[in-house]
């Protein structure tokens, strides 16, 4: 029944993920919680949080620390069920009640807005560093929005990124609501070199970027802080996923950063696609990862 279970859970929310950890690992970093108790063992900069259940308990975190925040649910992958920014009362009430649909135990905390990484790091060096962006498109003063995504998704196709990186499906609901918020929509004609965002939240089935960032930019203090939170889980491989105001080449306590959460299983597949960057061959990581005995693999 177990493995039947698993298969189903595999399938639907984890098809294309990695499975390099043993069980114990996997299960010692499962939620969101787990992730910033294992932050802040090790005295490493998260966001501030509580954990909740009903409305109350986020309305009092805000009192105490304002706006704006991030509602999420404790588990959950891919951005789903979560809602950020939150700047107001009322939005807040509408993620507390909405987010109870990924999971009954939830998570609210404060919201820093900077450069999203995933840095995927195995035992003793970093495997890959991605910068991830939220789907977008950049002005020529001529075409309307509609055709840049079409222009936009032209360029994916012939990069042959498809399926992980999707194409902008710009009549989904979430695009065309977001772009009503600044008075636009599909026919708006952006000037020479602006960039609209087209959603705020980074989830691949919104058309979100990726890009490669060059592993020997990362400072000797970052990677040593991310091999120490690899030694401390005694795991295989981490996605590791921060907000920082700066590059990677600045190191963390030298700048505005928030460490999110821990992926026992990161979807290594955004590495192999970028929309910018050049690609890397990440075969002698694999080869690596593939000679490890892994207890309980396959097992939830």
């Amino acid at each position: 029944m177990k493995k039947f279970i698993y298969s189903i859970i595999a399938k639907k929310f984890l098809n294309g993920c990695s499975d390099y950890n043993s069980l114990n690992v996997r299960r010692s970093i499962r939620t969101k919680e787990q992730s910033k108790k294992t932050f802040e063992a090790l005295n490493i900069p998260t966001a501030k949080a509580r954990m909740f259940f009903f409305p109350f308990a986020a309305f009092s975190f805000v009192k105490e620390h304002g706006f704006p925040v991030c509602v999420k649910p404790d588990v959950s992958g891919y951005s789903r069920g979560s809602h950020f920014p939150i700047e107001n009362y009322k939005q807040l009430l509408k993620a507390c009640i909405m987010v109870k649909i990924w999971w009954p135990k939830s998570i609210i905390e404060t919201y820093l807005s900077g450069r999203n990484f995933r840095i995927v790091t195995i035992k003793g060096e970093v495997m890959s560093i991605i910068q991830r962006y939220p789907p977008s498109i950049t002005g020529n003063g001529t075409d309307d929005i509609s055709t840049l995504i079409d222009t936009e998704n032209k360029i994916r196709t012939e990069m042959n990124l498809s399926p992980t990186i999707y194409q902008i499906p710009k009549d989904h609901k979430a695009i065309t609501k977001h772009l009503s918020l600044s008075n636009r929509d599909l026919s708006t004609v952006p000037a020479k070199d602006e960039q609209v965002f087209l959603h705020h939240k980074i989830a691949l089935k919104l058309g979100s970027i990726v890009e490669i960032i060059d592993k020997s930019t990362l400072t000797k203090n970052n990677h040593e802080l991310l091999q120490k939170i690899l030694t401390h889980l005694d795991a295989n491989i981490l996605g590791i996923d921060v907000i920082a105001e700066e590059p990677l080449s600045v190191d963390f306590d030298k700048q505005k950063c928030i460490f999110l959460e821990l992926n026992s299983r990161p979807y290594l597949r955004m590495h192999d696609v970028p929309r910018y960057g050049e690609k890397e061959d990440l075969s002698p990581y694999y080869e690596k990862l593939d000679k490890l005995e892994i207890e309980n693999q396959g097992t939830y």
